[in-house]
């Protein structure tokens, strides 16, 4: 081969290659791009003379943070060429940066304590190019660098990787010391045969003779993650894809399930780790490689309820977003905004418009942290579109997530331990709640849901986190999203004689919701056509219906970039003088609710507590919030309690008796439960008796004929009188 006989120094191994990947780059080039790197990083600045990479470099340096992030905007206005080649063949001129950058800091840094030996240098990239959703990542860009937006769904443990190996032969003992390792997911693989000459040995060294001697490795630690696209990016009807991403070194520990991030990085192949058995699919998979993501670069958007997914927004929409905060009617035109397609329900929209704007997270003195998040719950018939408002709060909210009660178990709403079929190891895969951190979760056919899995989500609803102790793994999740439920009464439509039975749900779950809002199908003539009208008009008219907006409201893509910048720039606080109207009206709830639970004997299957106090000034920050005030007044408290008491206090304080036909004073109300003792104490069970009987019986004690027989008809709706031979209390009726 010509030119080995000139003088040189010549090696093998990772051979960088130009744009064209068809030529060779000597080792005079490499040294070339390597002084160009250098003067990139000793020379780069902003025109105020602030060397920002250097500086960079020697302050993570002094506190032992040996990595230095770079932008590829900066790289590309300095030397366009060298960020083209880092964009086309990364693998190669990475290393050759980071070779650089460690050079460049053993010059900086100098002098050095008892001068120990420069640290190796991780250079971390960022790039504020358009990123590429992770249906487009395919073969073409395979070693090329990618940047894809998507959520983080599970995590390894931190582990060690070796990056140089020393061998050593178990015949003759020979040791090869420094033996490289790809970076990455890619292994190494074992020579087969010792190096050593066997000609004239006795004892010859035998197959695969060598192991690693684990004292005399270098290891850097690594980390496993798995990477989903976001929810609004999945078409219909089709699963969401998934990456598998590598970090290394100081890119670990960065993220946790159920952060969005933006990941860049250089999309590789791995070997399948598990050959196949049958031959004839081993000859087929010969060649067939496993994609994966080595991060060069992870980056979390603003976390919390701040956070506004991927939704841009520019000067002119801030501009256009303070003149509709100072409209005296952006309450209304809010409420008229959201399901426009849906008739009536108007307290039912105002506190979902609550709920997607949200209150304020505190953060108190202790450490501890009091949600600002909104929690509600539609229960009642059905027909009553609860399911449409939960999609369109979906839609609408900057990160929704939607999922069915029915088929929901608590491990994927909260989060789950499994174990990673490749490594064995166990690894942690957020669920429901973890991906809508920050925005809304929504839950339909609440009510089917398994008693188990809904007390597994009230850690989630109150406290905002989730803690998982399972297979060695004790950590804790956020879960920082408001709750949107809907759910039908026990008896599938809400009967009114049976109001505190209809609830099928613990206390525990109920105070967790800031309001509830009982969702009844009443029968009125006038409201039934005007429904009916409404519901042809949207058929007949449904393109529309889509395009213009009813009404001409507030369209959906501004509602939506106007609930994520207010979500991100306004965080309410009380006043003085509201804080002093909501304790004294908190008191006085408080105590009508218990006076009303002491004259019907019976406990409010959803009881009132500090639980709903907080639930008020929740409810008054996000009508603040709304517009853009940096405090709650008093019309905002005034607006929040009425709120509260056309939902939750109103379903709290239904009576057994409340919905009975003729039933108008609190008198008749308790002359009828005087009543009903009477029947259950003084007819045992089996009793057959006529209802005249009874009517005579009860009239001689004042009782009149009229509310006997009302009382009677309403415990056979309830099921405790039978009109016929049955195991209960028995009457025959005439």
């Amino acid at each position: 081969m010509s030119g080995f006989d000139d003088l040189g120094v010549y090696f093998s191994g990772n051979i960088v290659t130009d744009e064209d990947g068809d030529n060779t780059l000597a080792q005079s080039n490499v040294n070339v791009i390597r002084r160009r790197f250098k003067d990139f990083l000793r020379q780069f600045h902003s025109g105020d003379f602030q060397y920002k990479y250097r500086n960079q470099l020697k302050e993570h340096y002094n506190i032992e943070q040996y990595w230095i992030e770079v932008s590829l905007d900066d790289l590309a206005s300095y030397d366009e060429e060298l960020a083209d080649h880092v964009n086309k063949s990364p693998i190669q001129y990475l290393k050759i940066f980071e070779t650089t950058a460690t050079e460049l800091a053993d010059e900086i840094t100098r002098p050095r304590v008892d001068e120990e030996n420069v640290k190796q240098i991780q250079v971390v990239l960022s790039s504020d190019a358009n990123p590429t959703s992770l249906r487009e990542v395919k073969s073409d860009t395979i070693s090329k660098l990618v940047k894809v937006p998507g959520i983080i769904v599970s995590s390894s443990n931190v582990r060690s990787k070796a990056t140089k190996v020393s061998l050593q032969c178990r015949g003759c003992q020979e040791i090869i010391k420094d033996v490289n390792i790809n970076p990455g997911l890619e292994g190494y693989l074992l020579p087969r045969k010792c190096n050593t000459d066997q000609t004239g040995r006795l004892n010859k060294c035998p197959v695969d003779p060598y192991f690693i001697i684990p004292d005399k490795c270098e290891c850097i630690d690594y980390q496993v993650l798995k990477l989903q696209e976001t929810p609004e990016s999945v078409p219909h009807g089709e699963m969401p894809r998934h990456l598998q991403l590598f970090c290394d070194r100081y890119l670990c520990d960065k993220v946790v399930p159920g952060n969005r991030v933006t990941v860049l990085g250089i999309f590789s192949i791995k070997k399948i780790s598990k050959p196949s058995t049958n031959n004839v699919e081993s000859k087929v998979n010969v060649g067939i490689r496993a994609p994966y993501l080595r991060v060069l670069g992870i980056y979390v958007e603003n976390e919390g309820p701040g956070r506004s997914g991927n939704i841009p927004y520019t000067p002119e929409d801030e501009e256009l977003f303070r003149h509709l905060a100072n409209s005296p009617n952006i309450y209304e035109r809010i409420t008229n905004s959201i399901a426009p397609s849906i008739f009536g329900s108007n307290d039912i929209k105002k506190a979902l418009a609550c709920l997607l704007f949200g209150g304020s997270r505190k953060r108190l003195p202790d450490g501890l942290t009091r949600r600002g998040d909104i929690n509600i719950l539609l229960l009642g018939d059905p027909g009553t579109a609860k399911s449409q408002l939960l999609k369109f709060v979906e839609n609408i909210s900057p990160i929704g997530v939607y999922t069915s009660g029915k088929g929901s178990s608590a491990a994927g709403l909260t989060a789950s331990v499994i174990r990673d079929p490749s490594s064995r190891n166990f690894v942690m895969e957020g669920g429901a709640m973890v991906l809508a951190d920050g925005g809304v979760v929504c839950i339909d056919e609440f009510d089917k849901m398994r008693e188990d899995d809904r007390v597994a989500i009230h850690e989630a609803m109150e406290q905002q986190t989730i803690s998982i102790a399972k297979a060695g793994i004790t950590t804790t999740l956020n879960s920082r999203c408001a709750v949107l439920a809907a759910a039908n009464s026990v008896f599938g439509r809400w009967d009114d004689t049976k109001a505190d039975q209809n609830i099928d749900f613990m206390p525990t779950i109920l105070s967790r919701f800031d309001m509830i809002f009982i969702v009844k199908d009443e029968h009125n003539e006038r409201r039934d056509a005007t429904i009916a009208s409404h519901v042809l008009d949207v058929h007949m008219n449904a393109q529309k219906t889509i395009d213009d907006s009813v009404k001409g409201e507030l369209s959906l893509l501004l509602l939506k970039k106007y609930i994520a910048y207010s979500r991100s720039h306004c965080g309410p606080r009380l006043s003085a003088a509201a804080a002093e109207k909501l304790k004294r009206q908190y008191v006085i709830m408080r105590n009508g609710s218990r006076e009303q639970e002491k004259e019907s004997s019976k406990k409010s299957p959803i009881p009132i507590t500090i639980r709903q106090l907080e639930a008020i000034v929740r409810i008054s920050e996000s009508l603040a919030k709304m517009q853009l005030q940096p405090f709650v007044n008093e019309t905002h408290v005034d607006e929040a309690l009425r709120l509260f008491r056309v939902s939750t206090l109103a379903a709290a304080m239904s009576g057994d008796l409340s919905g009975a036909e003729g039933f108008t004073t609190e008198e008749e109300h308790q002359k009828m439960i005087r009543i009903e003792k009477q029947l259950k104490r003084r007819f045992p069970v089996g009793t057959q008796i006529s209802e005249q009987s009874i009517i005579q019986d009860l009239v001689k004690q004042n009782f009149g004929p009229q509310l006997v027989s009302k009382v009677i008809y309403c415990m056979i709706r309830k099921g405790e009188l039978q009109p016929r031979m049955q195991r209960k209390m028995l009457y025959r009726l005439k």
